[in-house]
């Protein structure tokens, strides 16, 4: 894969020279990147409840794997597909990752996963993020949105993926990863790494539409029970 492109939104913060650059935004999601492919090549992992999920990716439908942010390390292996559009463009998934220098860097180490990453932030410009997802999921993109982040409170599902939901059709598909060994990093939600040789279970949680009318709130309701049921699996599943 050819190297992540810098495409930092300046608002006013000074970017760096071009070592600093290099350094921030090539070589250090380089290795970030590196690192977690070695580790995820240790690991035994096998899925659950997948076969929904192939069925879509080898149709035309386009979903979103809705997930708490905790569980985001080794969320790549929880898409597993290469997709294209009818006129045979390269698609896959897409992640919203802020336009802040934090979430260049994030972008430019998921791009070596083959992760592409729709600018904006959640917070400070909620609409313009949810046009960009939109926008993507009708270009031929899946989503993979941590629904609780990025900054929590964690096991708290946010409104945001109901709404790209309901405007694209497209399926949103709960997903939890158990890890049999992982540290727990000192952040808001607790963050999960596996140990290298770990066990790891990718399982998929029921699909389901919003409908074009009608109220979110139920089925935000529906998500963040069926996550939190996941996440009781996930505690035990080893």
């Amino acid at each position: 894969m050819k190297a992540a492109q810098v495409q930092i939104v300046d608002r006013g913060r000074p970017l760096g020279g071009p070592f600093q650059v290099w350094l921030n935004f090539r070589l250090v999601p380089f290795v970030a990147a590196t690192l977690m492919k070695v580790l995820t090549h240790t690991l035994r992992v096998r899925y659950e409840a997948e076969e929904p999920v192939q069925d879509f990716a080898a149709g035309q439908e386009r979903f979103i794997l809705a997930f708490y942010h905790r569980r985001l390390v080794m969320m790549p292996r929880a898409y597993p597909f290469r997709r294209s559009t009818p006129g045979g463009e390269a698609r896959g998934v897409a992640i919203l990752s802020s336009d802040s220098k934090d979430g260049e860097r994030s972008a430019a180490t998921w791009r070596w996963f083959g992760i592409h990453a729709v600018r904006g932030t959640a917070g400070h410009s909620g609409a313009q993020a949810l046009v960009k997802m939109i926008r993507a999921v009708k270009d031929g993109w899946d989503l993979g949105i941590t629904v609780d982040g990025p900054r929590g409170p964690g096991g708290h599902v946010k409104p945001g993926v109901l709404a790209v939901a309901r405007k694209t059709g497209a399926w949103v598909v709960p997903v939890c990863v158990a890890y049999e060994k992982a540290w727990k990093l000192r952040t808001w939600d607790g963050m999960l790494v596996p140990m290298p040789f770990s066990g790891v279970v990718v399982r998929y949680g029921a699909p389901f539409q919003v409908p074009a009318d009608g109220e979110d709130e139920p089925f935000r309701i529906r998500l963040e029970t069926g996550l939190n049921q996941m996440e009781t699996w996930a505690e035990q599943a080893f």
